[in-house]
């Protein structure tokens, strides 16, 4: 399996820093995490510092430490929620995807209502796809996205931050997910990329990786 393959398993849990801070990992990787403080979301790095001061000390795929204020604590893979009295329940959507012989994790799925086939990328950043694979979806990134430059194995490349009207692999939808538009042949399959898993739980185990997203329903 190529570097970027990083097993990743997505939780989440709660803390308070001060009485209005909140800190939330939503993302273990080696020797990185997903933090989100209030509401703004870090990819940190072990030794890394995020812009309100919540250090990475160490993390891997089962647990992360965290420094808050100048103290440290271990947090193991957990979930914790708190419902509102205006919710009565809470709906799962699952989808299970099971690594091929080259030992990749490929699903298909829906992009602005599309058929296309993923490639389940934990560590790319963002969904990602190349300009001829763009274009075959009607997707005028060279008119509605920001065009940027990009770090590819072929080295700096041209691309687009655009905005897609909606994702969907098996039951599972989001809308409005940011994507990247990459001249050139790079990447082969569509990335199915963070701007899109780390909105849901991300679990691997054995030869299957399971995505879920959980729904609250009003009253």
């Amino acid at each position: 399996m190529k570097s970027f393959f990083i097993t990743v398993m997505i939780f989440c849990f709660s803390l308070s820093v001060h009485a209005s801070t909140k800190v939330e990992v939503q993302g273990l990787f080696s020797s990185k995490a997903v933090v989100s403080v209030n509401g703004k979301r870090h990819i940190l790095a072990v030794g890394e510092t995020s812009p309100e001061g919540v250090k990475l000390i160490s993390a891997d795929s089962h647990s992360a430490i965290l420094e808050v204020d100048g103290q440290q604590k271990q947090y193991s893979l957990s979930s914790i929620s708190s419902i509102s009295a205006t919710f009565k329940k809470r709906k799962k959507l699952q989808k299970k995807i099971y690594v091929n012989p080259a030992g990749m994790y490929m699903t298909t799925g829906r992009i602005n209502s599309r058929s296309v086939k993923f490639l389940v990328d934990t560590g790319a950043s963002a969904v990602s796809m190349n300009t001829e694979q763009a274009d075959d979806l009607g997707i005028v990134y060279d008119k509605t996205g920001k065009h940027i430059t990009v770090s590819t194995a072929s080295g700096f490349v041209d691309a687009y931050q655009v905005q897609l009207k909606s994702i969907s692999v098996g039951g599972i939808t989001q809308a409005n997910v940011e994507a990247l538009v990459i001249s050139g042949k790079h990447p082969g399959p569509i990335l199915l990329g963070m701007t899109f898993l780390s909105r849901l739980d991300v679990v691997q185990s054995g030869n299957a990786m399971t995505l879920t997203q959980t729904l609250k329903q009003v009253e």
